[in-house]
């Protein structure tokens, strides 16, 4: 029995443990797995950012404004859109398979006084100017992925521009230091995983309803989960297979990122578990995960561009809009725009789509009989995201091995 199949083993023995653990309901457990999951939450947290920085910073410091960086960034881009499109359109086309009927009025009137105008929610044109920095320090404090990136591509850069000289050898061996210091706690972080699924499993299965969502939120929770479901198991298989990687040995490869993905419902704080997955599993070379990952994290959102796509139609048919193809069609951009813009954090999309559909005059409080059923919806959308960006990875690594 190889080392992956044990790993393999313990991981699914965490989650069949802490399934049981979470059934009994007993208190002195879920208060003991509720602080082991928000203990490694914390941890998933505490590596994702400066993991971020010093991939960026180091790849592009050793790779620069180069013929190389162009090549990996440009495949970057190409199976981002790619993967994201076909995510949205598929969900389109399921929204209209499935149909979920319009709701009554009454359904959701006062929802969104009680539950969605109290969330405070900004406007998406916020997140992009809270995204750039006014000083080195507030990225890293804030955990704002997107402007750590900013921060991080500017830095990397310009180290790459400067001439060579002992200070810029003393710059990179600092920086390739501390990556090695940041990638070490990682690796202990991921010996211990296990415990943390089986915090996270039994969190989940003690808090999830016994009730079951029927009618046309039933319907738009089908519409959502099956879009996310053919886009993980049978598109991204296909890119892969185009690619002439296996699909089967791929996902057996990445399963620790993917519990992690499931149960942080955050894609930032799932990119340690991604990137060593990435890096010791599928093989990938250091010079594409450490590049291609981190941006990934933002810009590669397939289960958001659904969640948003789907989402969107279900609100604007519930306030009357006619969703004709000319409407639709500008819609599935307009996900993929968004998706890729979006924040790698809980709950991201929710907001962001929430953002969108107050800008248009919808009835919001539909939203609010969505939102009990999103904890579930994130975690699959998560799941997806991280999949996506480590196929995105495998694909790029194996277009450009030259490049090793």
């Amino acid at each position: 029995m190889t080392k992956q199949t044990k790993q393999v083993i313990l991981w699914v023995g965490a989650l069949a443990v802490g399934a049981v653990l979470g059934s009994l309901h007993i208190g002195a457990v879920d208060s003991v797995c509720n602080f082991v999951a928000t203990v490694f939450t914390r941890l998933f947290q505490f590596t994702a950012v400066p993991a971020i920085s010093v991939s960026v910073l180091t790849t592009l410091a050793m790779l620069g404004g180069n013929k190389e960086t162009g090549r990996i960034f440009k495949r970057t881009i190409m199976y981002t859109l790619l993967t994201t499109l076909a995510a949205s359109t598929i969900a389109a086309i399921l929204f209209f398979a499935i149909n979920p009927e319009t709701l009554s009025s009454s359904a959701f009137e006062g929802v969104a006084t009680e539950k969605i105008q109290s969330m405070n929610s900004s406007s998406y044109l916020d997140y992009f100017i809270s995204a750039i920095p006014n000083n080195i320090v507030n990225p890293f404090v804030s955990g704002n992925v997107l402007s750590v990136l900013i921060v991080s591509f500017a830095f990397g850069f310009a180290i790459s521009r400067m001439k060579e000289s002992e200070k810029k050898t003393a710059i990179l061996n600092v920086i390739h230091g501390f990556q090695e210091l940041v990638f070490m706690i990682i690796g202990w972080i991921i010996a211990i995983l296990p415990i943390g699924i089986v915090a996270f499993t039994a969190q989940l299965v003690s808090e999830m309803s016994a009730g079951i969502v029927a009618g046309s939120i039933g319907k738009y929770t089908a519409v959502v989960l099956s879009g996310n479901l053919i886009q993980f198991f049978i598109v991204l298989s296909l890119f892969l297979l185009v690619r002439g990687i296996n699909p089967v040995k791929h996902f057996k490869n990445m399963i620790p990122a993917i519990l992690t993905a499931l149960f942080t419902k955050s894609s930032a704080a799932t990119l340690p578990v991604t990137m060593d997955c990435a890096e010791n599993r599928v093989k990938c070379d250091k010079k594409f995960t450490r590049f291609i990952l981190p941006m990934c994290t933002t810009i590669n959102m397939n289960g958001c561009a659904a969640f948003i796509l789907v989402t969107s139609l279900f609100v604007m048919k519930q306030g009357g809009v006619d969703l004709n193809l000319i409407t639709v069609i500008s819609w599935i951009l307009i996900s993929v725009i968004s998706a890729v813009g979006n924040a790698g954090v809980p709950m991201g999309c929710f907001f962001l789509t929430l953002s969108l559909m107050a800008g248009k005059g919808m009835p919001i409080g539909v939203m609010g009989i969505i939102l009990p059923i999103y904890s579930v919806i994130d975690m699959i959308e998560t799941a997806v995201n991280i999949y996506s960006d480590s196929c995105v990875c495998a694909m790029t690594n194996k277009d450009l091995k030259d490049l090793v």
